[in-house]
């Protein structure tokens, strides 16, 4: 999907893991504010697609921080990671299926 070095495809059962492990891992929700609302993986930081370009700096003290980027399904969310590629962010993850594929608990 990704021909990029510094992007990996996880499942939803390896970025659990992931976020467990990482203390300093970035969770990027790129869906809607509505969306984020309606329930979110703790901890994550919402950006919707819409605004990431114009809100990048936002995020630039993380660009060697691994990130892990997730919409609601996966349609949204490689819009956004060639986005934090094309910035210079050197350590991606992106949550196959988004949310959809998310079976444990949300705030």
């Amino acid at each position: 999907m990704f021909n990029n070095k510094n992007v990996k495809n996880i499942s939803a059962d390896e970025a659990y893991k992931l976020i467990n492990e990482n203390k300093n891992l970035v969770v990027l929700d790129v869906r809607t504010k509505g969306e984020f609302e309606s329930g979110h993986i703790p901890k994550a930081k919402n950006i919707p697609l819409q605004q990431l370009s114009t809100r990048i700096n936002e995020l630039n003290k993380f660009k060697s921080t691994p990130i892990l980027v997730h919409c609601a399904s996966g349609g949204r969310s490689p819009s956004a990671v060639n986005t934090l590629a094309k910035n210079e962010f050197t350590n991606i993850y992106h949550l196959k299926r988004g949310l959809m594929s998310w079976k444990y608990p949300l705030k």
